[in-house]
Order: structure tokens, then sequence, then C-alpha cells
């Protein structure tokens, strides 16, 4: 059998549920304005969408992803990754993280203008060219919140622990939407090491 590239394994994870078809994407006005004579659909869509109208800003993305963060209580400094500069330098330079530490990834993003569904935060982990660990992470749907940031926060994972362990770790992240459009893609390094330093 021959072996997969990290983007196969990946794109491998994406299959989903079998069965499940994506619903077909409507605009917010489109879905506004369905069913207005239904008073209690009415309400409850604007239970879900709250007042949002749609942004007029059409020149950006409908989603943009802001940060990465590690969130881990004994660190000593904030380890987050600006996802609105240059992608490139991430693969430069490496978070440390002490090895056998519990920690989370919080994903940083703004939803502008159209409800986008099925949001899924997807990495690949690599050492010295094989995979070690891939996941999926499903992020859930939102309404667009202008101007508002939400977070979506990893389950409490635990870094590698030992002298093997140790190293560094190339990450390949992916965040898509339902109907697998690659919202934003970039590489980063993550070193284990036996302290912070």
């Amino acid at each position: 059998m021959a072996e997969k590239t990290p983007e196969q394994l990946a794109t491998d994870n994406e299959e989903g549920t079998p069965g499940y078809k994506p619903p077909v994407q409507k605009s917010l006005q489109e879905i506004q304005e369905l069913d207005q004579d239904d008073e209690s659909l009415t309400k409850y869509k604007q239970t879900l969408l709250g007042n949002a109208i749609a942004c007029q800003d059409v020149s950006g993305p409908n989603v943009l992803v802001t940060r990465l963060t590690l969130v881990c209580d004994t660190a000593p400094n904030p380890l987050t990754l600006d996802l609105q500069g240059d992608l490139q330098s991430f693969k430069k330079q490496a978070f440390v993280l002490k090895e056998g530490v519990e920690y989370r990834i919080k994903i940083s993003f703004k939803v502008q203008r159209e409800i986008v569904s099925g949001l899924l935060y997807q990495q690949v982990m690599s050492r010295k060219g094989l995979t070690v660990d891939k996941s999926s992470y499903m992020v859930g749907s939102y309404g667009p919140k202008p101007g508002q940031e939400l977070e979506y926060l990893t389950p409490l994972e635990e870094a590698p622990n030992g002298l093997l362990a140790r190293g560094t770790y190339n990450i390949k992240s992916k965040f898509v939407d339902d109907d697998r459009n690659v919202l934003l893609a970039w590489d980063w390094n993550l070193a284990i090491k036996k302290d912070w330093n």
C-alpha cells in the first residue's frame, strides 16, 4: 500500500458522515424573506440571526480567520499566531511547548456577511516527513456578526512526553466549511522541549 501524503490524509478525513449532503447555500437575504407569513418561524429566525443585516463590505472574505492560540496555563508567554499577516513566516519559526503539558488550540474568526455552516478545523501533524497525528474538529455553524470575533476551543490535549517525543513537528492546518471550501490553510511548527526555553 502506497504511503499517503499529509494532504491526502487530510482529504480522507474530510469525507464526513456517509450519506450526508450539505444543504443548498442561500444568502442571508433569501433566508430572511422566506416564510414571512409564518410568525413562529420569523421569531425563530430572529432568535438565530438577531437583527443581522448583510454587511455592506463585500470586498473581503465572508469568514475571516484571525488567530490561532495555544492555550496552556503553565506557559510563560502567550503562544499566538496572527493569521492576518504573512503566513509563510510561520514555517521559519516554531512554538515551544514543554513536553507533557496540557493545552488546547483556540481559533479566533469572524463571520462577516452570510451564514456559514459546518465549519471544520483540521490539522495534520508530521515529524521528519512521517504523519504522527491527524485531527478534525467540528467548529459549528454561525450567522453573520460583523465586527464580532468568535472563538472555538479544541478539547484538552497533552503534549508528547519523553526523550523520543522531543523535536520539531510540522503542522498543516485548514479551516473549511460544509462545502469543503478552504477558508484558510497555513503551515506552522511546534517544538516539543524538556522545558519552556
